[in-house]
């Protein structure tokens, strides 16, 4: 549904500031919130409203304030920027009916986003999104009611966070532990430092100041963008470093030697540690576009291994419904058991730390012997421009026309939970899965070695038409 020209994405709303995200339409977006929160309720409902550090960030979150006041709801709002994972735990602290939080996360500095997190504090469901949508498109901007003055209640999570940390890390391991720290200009500044030096680690820390050009680059913890860091971790004596996007709900992980792990490899380091070192027991549960490498780490604890769709609100489904020991996906985001429904950087850096301290090895010497283990993954994203108009024939012909072999590898099994995913001989597969909001074609590969993956980004390659 397209009200007033506002598109919910797989994670809220985001739009290039001063041309798409304006006061007027945000408002608009507050005021379907407020409706959706005042339906059918007997109570006052009470909602958090957050923000990261980006431009106007201030000036958004206090518009929303005051389209839920003149609602009728009770607004409680921290002082603060906080990471959207401490927004959303804040909504069980303060028993709240849910939060709008201001981000667009690790988006380029001239975007802005809202996003509604319900009572169960993980992202909206596909339901929760439509009705939301439903109540924009009744929407006239004559229609939204805003106090005229008002005060939110001032409120601070960020205590309860630390010590709900503390059930799910052993922070009294972590003590020694020499960190580098980038939190790229976002809203993990001061938040993620106060958890470490509370936990005896000696951190030195870039970034930590508010910057909404966040440095000319985009706030997102990949290679590129992570060259400082790892050139402060190369300088010597550093045991790890962790990095977190401008929302800190994305996390980035680099090893004692200057290398940055792989979201994919972070996530099996995770696992691991959870099911052998801790004994602990659940269903991981990974996107279709996440290494199958959890799989034979599942398969050996004999626990479930479940694939959803991409969008972490399809992991926080599966976690609601409990018995999930960790829900993860390739994009860099993480949740356990026993946390909130949504990824939270902060606490998958932490127990990446948890597993540096307790075995006395770099993250390198642990994913070897992961590997040795398991056996080694070759991935890559390749994301190519590609026409909207043509990305139903590319995927129809993918899903009634597959090939039997590429190359030596046989395609043994089609998928279509989410785009249209090749299994193929020797563990390796290919993932083609089109954006709904842009005209761009992701493809995702994964092999067990160099030769085969070769052949398949080959495939893709000429598939997709581009020579990436």
């Amino acid at each position: 549904m397209d009200g007033h020209g506002i598109r919910f994405g797989t994670d809220g709303w985001r739009g290039v500031m001063c041309d798409d995200f304006v006061v007027g339409k945000v408002e608009l977006v507050a005021q379907a919130i407020a409706d959706y929160l005042l339906r059918a309720r007997d109570q006052r409902p009470l909602a958090v409203v957050g923000h990261d550090t980006r431009f106007f960030a201030e000036q958004f979150a206090a518009a929303c304030a005051g389209v839920l006041a003149g609602n009728g709801v009770r607004v409680l709002a921290p002082a603060r920027a906080l990471p959207t994972p401490v927004v959303a735990f804040a909504i069980g602290q303060y028993e709240a009916n849910g939060a709008i939080m201001l981000t667009a996360s690790h988006n380029p500095p001239v975007y802005n986003g809202i996003k509604f997190i319900p009572e169960y504090a993980g992202p909206a469901s596909p339901r929760i999104t439509s009705e939301i949508e439903a109540h924009l498109a009744r929407i006239q901007p004559s229609g939204v009611r805003k106090a005229s003055a008002f005060e939110a209640e001032e409120c601070d999570p960020v205590p309860s966070y630390h010590e709900h940390l503390k059930e799910l890390v052993d922070l009294d391991a972590l003590r020694g532990l020499r960190v580098a720290l980038d939190v790229m200009y976002g809203a993990g500044s001061g938040v993620m430092r106060e958890v470490l030096l509370g936990a005896g680690c000696e951190v030195d820390a870039l970034h930590e100041w508010r910057d909404p050009l966040f440095g000319g680059l985009m706030p997102e913890p990949n290679d590129a963008n992570l060259r400082e860091l790892k050139g402060l971790i190369a300088s010597g004596g550093f045991d790890l470093g962790l990095a977190l996007d401008g929302d800190a709900d994305r996390f980035g992980v680099v090893d004692s030697n200057g290398e940055l792990l792989s979201s994919n490899q972070v996530l099996a380091v995770i696992a691991l540690h959870l099911l052998e070192e801790r004994g602990m027991r659940g269903r991981i549960v990974r996107t279709v576009a996440t290494t199958h490498i959890l799989d034979d780490i599942a398969s050996a604890y004999d626990v479930e291994c479940v694939e959803t769709p991409v969008g972490f609100k399809h992991i926080a489904s599966e976690m609601l419904g409990g018995g999930v020991l960790l829900g993860g996906e390739e994009s860099g985001g993480l949740s356990v058991a026993g946390h909130v429904p949504e990824k939270d950087g902060l606490l998958a850096d932490l127990l990446v730390a948890e597993v540096v301290a307790k075995s006395g090895r770099s993250l390198g010497e642990t994913l070897r012997r992961i590997y040795e283990r398991f056996g080694r993954r070759v991935t890559r994203r390749i994301d190519v421009e590609y026409p909207m108009e043509a990305k139903e024939r590319l995927l129809g012909e993918l899903r009634e026309r597959p090939p039997e072999r590429i190359g030596s590898l046989g395609v043994l099994e089609v998928r279509t939970t989410d785009g249209v995913k090749y299994l193929m001989d020797r563990g390796s597969w290919i993932l083609v899965r089109p954006s709904g909001t842009e005209p761009l074609v992701r493809a995702y590969i994964e092999a067990r070695d160099e030769t085969d993956f070769a052949v398949l980004e080959g495939w893709v390659t000429r598939l997709l038409g581009t020579g990436a």
